[in-house]
């Protein structure tokens, strides 16, 4: 044998090697290709009804806001027209009823008087914490506000 003919035969054995390797790794990877594939059919088979019945949760949803949008609406529109009927009776009756309750105020204080028998403007009373005790009389002459 020549050295051509070895490597010939080395050549040869190299590539034989080389192809084996690869028909390992195709085989391989075949079966990694089947399992994936097995794979995805299941996730896709498991996702498919959980995407449906994602969209039905999501359509309630839509459906229930929608609702409490309107009642929302509507509690406001309520609302406003409770201030607007408010304001309406604050002014309506407001001045006349606090006319009418000065007005009785006096009169109980100008019936309570004559049954004390003191002129109006008579009696004064100073305010301390919270009671009323008969005030002293002032003297005529006031230095208040004058200058010497």
């Amino acid at each position: 044998m020549s050295g051509g003919e070895v490597a010939g035969i080395l050549v040869a054995v190299f590539w034989a090697i080389l192809v084996s390797f690869l028909a390992v790794a195709l085989a391989r990877l075949a079966q990694t290709l089947k399992a994936t594939t097995k794979l995805v059919a299941d996730v896709t088979d498991q996702a498919v009804p959980l995407l449906a019945d994602a969209s039905t949760a999501v359509r309630s949803a839509q459906t229930q806001i929608d609702r409490v949008d309107a009642i929302a609406s509507d509690v406001q529109e309520v609302t406003s027209n409770a201030s607007a009927l408010s304001t309406t009776v604050a002014s309506t009756f407001g001045g006349p009823l606090v006319k009418v309750a000065a007005f009785g105020y006096g009169v109980r204080r100008a019936i309570g008087r004559r049954r004390e028998g003191e002129a109006p403007g008579d009696r004064r009373r100073t305010v301390i914490v919270g009671r009323t005790v008969p005030g002293a009389r002032r003297s005529k002459r006031s230095t208040r506000g004058k200058k010497d």
